[in-house]
């Protein structure tokens, strides 16, 4: 819609500077959301147009302006032209602008603003995102459950605009926790407790033995044997750790089904045990790997020594490190999914370990390392349960259930639900997803609990409300009403405010306004469609966000 505005406008000014339209669009942009309902649809910067511009003081651009604009005509697409610092303003027709954003959107649905002609020349491209990442046997911390709301976005956003995205769960399923774990199991592990509730009773029997193996050099020991027997394959200690494994899995897929969200792969360091040792073969072969006097193999990033560049890719027993895993994982990726992108989604602190793994790759002679990305995030503080320090993914989906549940008991229409418990999970996720994605993403923050659930402001528990309030009008009245409509009747300021940016809080306040009850048929019918399609664009974003949008609440 924007694009063939912008389009008409770039045709005009292309005729009196006697320039390409193609130059000219990309000048003209929409004016920011604002708070006044009687703004201009978009605006032209005169400063983008003019040659050597350190050379024109602002009052100069300001005449520029004027006389450019003086120059332009009205016509059926544009209906106001004028000046601002620097800028000239156009106002779009609003009975043309009405017509087409309301047809666009029915016409579109859920793919409103994604037809849009900023996308239609994007190559089709195949992706990887590598999110979430829990460690078996570890704390599913804050940094996992962050994690997973962000790099479901980014393969939401990615899989939308028509790229071929796979979504790749790596856990941590190796390495030097498995021998405490394997060991830990056999001295304090319990096969029912195990079947019951894996998760819990492995983290259990995995601080317990590490307890032990601080004070007890024979655990330790035992604990170093124990995986030294899974690096080389040992069929009684792989039984063992496969049965974690699933059984973890098991848990994790029905965890993230509540969070709605799914993996095409899961796959774990466990997987590159035997192509970690080629790895380090290669590197080797290459030159690259060094022995250090206790035995540990690195390599040597900055290739003069320097300290700070050296990589530790095994162990002085033989055995490999996540980084070794972690070269075989990308580059048997590449061999398998041939991706034009691989984005790998993990906290901050892990900026250098793939600074590192990038560059490894590099001088490993993988040109395709440059596809390859990460995208950092900073950390949460604070995020406590009523039973203390969140542990699981699970304790923090019951307790946003039970707070939202607690919330909502106080709302006369909760009582009609058919299923509270599904509504206040749905309504807390959004909750705790859009306070997720309010600051800035390198930004750490102090997770509040009030925060998340209040429910004004740029809150999640607001925009289920305005989309639960705005169904309820189609449930109402939609039957009567939703077949054809007279733009002309919808020129209220209000209306084309809401028309112009399609938000949520603009739609919350024309609603109290923009009555549907008594009004006549053709007044009633184009509000409606009007509320209707802020309905449909809002819970298209929040499906991308991540968030099931709710009916009633």
């Amino acid at each position: 819609m924007a694009c063939g505005f912008r389009r008409s406008i770039a045709g005009q000014l292309s005729r009196v500077l006697d320039l390409p339209p193609e130059n000219l669009i990309k000048s003209i942009s929409a004016v920011p959301v604002s708070r006044k309902e009687e703004v201009a649809d978009f605006q032209l910067s005169v400063d983008s147009l003019l040659e050597n511009t350190n050379n024109h003081s602002r009052s100069d651009i300001q005449v520029q302006a004027k006389r450019l604009a003086e120059k332009l005509k009205c016509d059926t697409v544009v209906s106001e032209i004028g000046t601002g610092p620097g800028t000239i303003h156009f106002k779009i027709n609003r009975e043309l602008l009405t017509k087409t954003v309301l047809q666009q959107v029915i016409q579109d649905g859920s793919k409103y603003g994604l037809k849009s002609e900023l996308f239609s020349g994007l190559p089709q491209k195949k992706i990887v995102v590598e999110f979430s990442s829990p460690n078996v046997a570890k704390k599913f911390h804050v940094g996992h459950l962050r994690s997973t709301i962000i790099g479901n976005f980014i393969a939401n956003i990615k899989e939308a605009l028509g790229h071929q995205v796979t979504r790749i769960n790596y856990l941590g399923d190796w390495g030097m926790q498995f021998g405490l774990l394997g060991t830990g199991f056999q001295l304090f592990g319990y096969e029912e407790k195990l079947q019951s509730n894996p998760l819990q009773h492995l983290f259990e029997v995995y601080v317990q033995v590490n307890k032990e193996a601080a004070d007890n050099q024979s655990v330790a020991k035992s604990a170093q044997e124990f995986f030294q027997r899974l690096e080389l394959g040992d069929t009684q200690a792989l039984s063992l750790w496969q049965r974690f494994r699933d059984l973890s899995i098991e848990e994790y897929i029905r965890i993230y089904k509540r969070l709605g969200v799914y993996f095409d792969e899961y796959s774990g360091e466990s997987f590159y045990r035997e192509k970690s040792r080629e790895v380090l073969k290669l590197l080797d072969s290459k030159g690259l790997l060094q022995k250090t006097e206790k035995g540990t193999a690195v390599v040597d990033l900055s290739r003069n020594g320097d300290p700070s560049s050296l990589c530790t890719v095994m162990r002085s027993d033989g055995t490999s490190l996540y980084a070794t895993r972690d070269l075989a994982a990308a580059i048997d990726r590449m061999d398998k999914y041939n991706f034009d992108t691989m984005i790998y989604v993990t906290d901050k602190g892990q900026r250098k370990h793939f600074q590192q793994l990038f560059q490894m790759l590099k001088i490993m002679g993988y040109d395709w390392a440059e596809r390859c990305q990460h995208v950092p995030f900073g950390v949460v503080q604070g995020m406590k349960t009523r039973r203390g320090d969140v542990t699981f993914l699970e304790d923090v989906l019951n307790e946003i259930r039970l707070r939202m549940l607690q919330n909502m008991a106080s709302v006369k229409t909760t009582r009609d639900l058919e299923n509270p418990q599904d509504t206040a999970e749905k309504v807390g996720l959004a909750a705790l997803i859009i306070q997720d994605f309010r600051g800035l993403l390198l930004s750490d923050y102090q997770f509040s609990w009030d925060r998340v659930f209040q429910s004004r402001g740029d809150t999640g528990v607001f925009l289920q409300y305005t989309h639960a309030r705005l169904h309820s009008l189609e449930e109402t009245f939609g039957c009567g009403y939703l077949n054809e409509f007279n733009t002309a009747c919808l020129q209220e300021p209000q209306s084309i405010s809401v028309l112009q940016h399609l938000l949520s809080h603009l739609a919350a306040v024309a609603h109290k306004t923009l009555h549907i009850k008594d009004n006549p048929p053709d007044v009633a019918a184009v509000r409606l469609q009007l509320f209707k399609a802020v309905r449909s664009v809002l819970a298209s974003g929040m499906r991308l966000l991540g968030i099931t949008p709710v009916c009633r609440m």
